[in-house]
């Protein structure tokens, strides 16, 4: 054997124990659940920002029009020194908003870290002027969404005012966290919406049976397992099923009948999607604005502080960047799915 086969055979075992270090890491950091209490918040000044980019500017601005060839800034810097008046005799700040933001897949994966910034905020002594959500979602499983929604309703069930800002998407599950707030904000082309359930069950019985693979399912209770990937599919289980999905919808047009009273909501319910504009028109949303500008208008009266929860990661999603982790989670739940778990707001 050659010098560079004996390389190879090593460089192949020595990539081999990696592996299967790296693999066993992240097994075990599956089993072991996340604690929350290791997280942290991070608290983000928003103000203090803005006040920073604008002083920024402005010093440049001042220093460009100094410049004896470039007289045109003149007018700029004049336009910048009543600025600067007019936020000395504008008000001290008072009261404090805190923004946080969702970012939305399907499995709603901030839901916890939106379930600890919402707690702290509850946990204060002193009651906020007004909580900001800038919110970004195109939905995801009902269960998920679900139990996101409910902990932004947690605000305003404690009467802190609350606004959805949308400068992207808010659609299905996302629309269903958007009307748990008290004022919707969107920029005239946010996908708002999409007021529908759907469903797309793969199943791969008639290959296995072609290939003499026998997949028994045992159950207690008729309904126990309507669809399912593996085994035989029945007319029966298809009927259930599609009952289940009509059931999920009248909850979803009834959660949000609930938050927008005024809302026509069968007269946008089919599942279609609405650009900012048209969204405003039909009574999906109350504003058109980007989110920037609503939290500038804020800034000029209030604090504004932006709150995120991190948490902390074990030593084995670390080492694996939850590669390994996550696609030994996605393969075992795929043996083992429930007709809900195919569902989509």
């Amino acid at each position: 054997m050659d010098v560079w086969s004996q390389y190879g055979l090593f460089v192949l075992q020595a990539l081999t124990v990696v592996l299967v270090v790296v693999f066993i890491a992240a097994a075990f950091g599956r089993q072991s659940q996340p604690d929350e209490s290791k997280g942290r918040l991070v608290i983000t000044d928003l103000t203090a920002r803005f006040d920073a980019q604008r002083d920024q500017l402005g010093e440049a601005v001042k220093r460009a029009s100094s410049h004896p060839s470039k007289g045109r800034w003149g007018r700029i810097r004049e336009v910048f020194a009543r600025s600067e008046k007019s936020k000395q005799r504008s008000p001290s700040r008072d009261g404090v908003v805190y923004v946080l933001d969702f970012k939305g897949d399907i499995q709603a994966s901030r839901a916890e870290a939106l379930k600890q910034e919402i707690t702290t905020i509850l946990n204060l002594d002193v009651r906020p002027v007004e909580v900001v959500v800038r919110l970004e979602s195109p939905g995801g499983l009902v269960h998920r969404y679900g139990f996101a929604a409910s902990e932004l309703a947690r605000l305003e069930a404690a009467d802190i005012p609350t606004t959805v800002c949308v400068d992207t998407v808010a659609a299905s599950g996302g629309y269903m966290m958007a009307v748990c707030a008290r004022r919707i904000v969107a920029s005239p082309f946010a996908i708002l919406g999409s007021i529908g359930v759907v469903a797309q069950v793969p199943n791969i019985h008639r290959f296995l049976k072609r290939h003499d693979v026998d997949v028994e399912l045992h159950t207690a209770g008729s309904h126990k397992r309507t669809l399912t990937v593996l085994g035989e599919n029945t007319p029966e289980g298809r009927r259930k099923f599609r009952d289940d999905l009509a059931n999920t919808h009248r909850l979803f047009k009834s959660w949000i009948h609930d938050k927008r009273p005024e809302l026509d909501v069968e007269a946008v319910a089919d599942g279609s999607i609405f650009y900012g504009q048209e969204a405003l028109e039909k009574g999906l949303v109350d504003v058109i604005s980007p989110s920037d500008d609503i939290l500038r208008q804020l800034a000029t009266q209030h604090t504004v502080l932006h709150l995120a929860w991190v948490q902390k990661k074990s030593l084995a999603r670390r080492l694996t960047g939850d590669v390994l982790s996550e696609a030994t989670t996605r393969a075992e739940s795929w043996l083992t799915k429930r007709s809900e778990d195919f569902t989509r707001l």
